[in-house]
């Protein structure tokens, strides 16, 4: 099977699972093939484009896997905006704004892009009858049109942009979350959020955004649902550097590596929690780090 045609799905399967009816946060494909989106860089933080697939080592709980794919191509994204609108954030919505416009520019035309906003509400920002689109106008208009003030529901909002992200048609998903990470309001808790985010195959970038004497600053919940994703967390010294991160995180989606492997492990209980390691080293560039996401729950 092509990879092409194992990435059309989400990521880990089900047996039984109908492909054309994709339950929602579900990281599968086949009934055993798990795809990780795996970033790479040197010593010196640039990402090397010329690996190949010897050049990698898959682990999962421990024991080494047997990698039946390998890609490395700038495949569409779609990609959910998830920006903060509490009170705390009135006077950084401009520049945030900014930075998400700089990010679509970045991207490729053919990517799908959406925005939810929340405060103490959680809402789309696009028209109900325009689900995704790829202009940065529309995209800035979709943020700078809500009106910051009231409170925090982060959980909601990160578990509406995965549910919106799964409705997109591109093979790679990501959400980029732009918070002070704190939470006030939530009808969820964080351990649902963590827990969908673990069985979902987006990929969460966040970025704090907050004051040093920021009452509502949560820095770890950000780094810890980046984490559990393969994602990453920022946190920038000044908010204008809030652009160059957004631009980072373009190139960062642009230069992924896609493996896939069939699960050795054959008598883990349904639900059970499966960590993955992934390493990779060439005599060119030397010892490599490796991202990706942490581990599956198993189907």
């Amino acid at each position: 099977m092509a990879m092409g045609k194992i990435l059309g799905w989400s990521l880990l399967g089900l047996v039984g699972l109908n492909p054309q009816e994709p339950a929602p946060f579900q990281i599968a494909v086949t009934v055993n093939l798990v795809v990780l989106h795996v970033i790479v860089r040197d010593q010196n933080g640039k990402v090397p484009t010329d690996l190949r697939r010897q050049d990698f080592e898959v682990y999962e709980d421990g024991v080494r896997q047997t990698i039946r794919n390998f890609q490395h191509e700038d495949l569409p994204v779609t990609v959910g905006l998830v920006i903060d609108h509490s009170g705390s954030m009135r006077s950084k919505l401009t520049k945030v704004t900014a930075a998400a416009r700089s990010f679509v520019q970045s991207s490729s035309p053919a990517d799908q892009m959406f925005v939810v906003n929340f405060n103490e509400k959680v809402t789309l920002g696009l028209p109900r009858n325009l689900p995704f689109t790829n202009r940065p106008e529309l995209l800035a208009n979709a943020i700078s049109g809500t009106r910051a003030e009231g409170q925090t529901a982060l959980y909601d909002a990160i578990i509406e942009g995965l549910e919106r992200v799964n409705e997109g048609e591109s093979e790679k998903k990501v959400l980029i979350v732009i918070s002070d990470g704190a939470d006030n309001v939530s009808s969820h808790r964080l351990q649902d959020v963590s827990r969908l985010v673990e069985k979902s195959n987006a990929l969460l970038y966040t970025i704090g955004v907050f004051d040093p004497d920021d009452e509502d600053r949560n820095p770890g919940v950000l780094r810890r649902l980046a984490q559990i994703s393969g994602g990453e967390a920022f946190f920038p010294g000044e908010l204008h550097d809030v652009v160059a991160v957004c631009e980072n995180i373009a190139r960062d989606i642009r230069n992924q590596y896609a493996i896939g492997y069939s699960s050795a492990s054959t008598k883990v209980q349904p639900g059970a929690h499966r960590s993955i390691r992934v390493t990779a080293r060439t005599k060119e560039h030397g010892k490599l780090t490796v991202r990706t996401r942490a581990g599956y729950l198993a189907p």
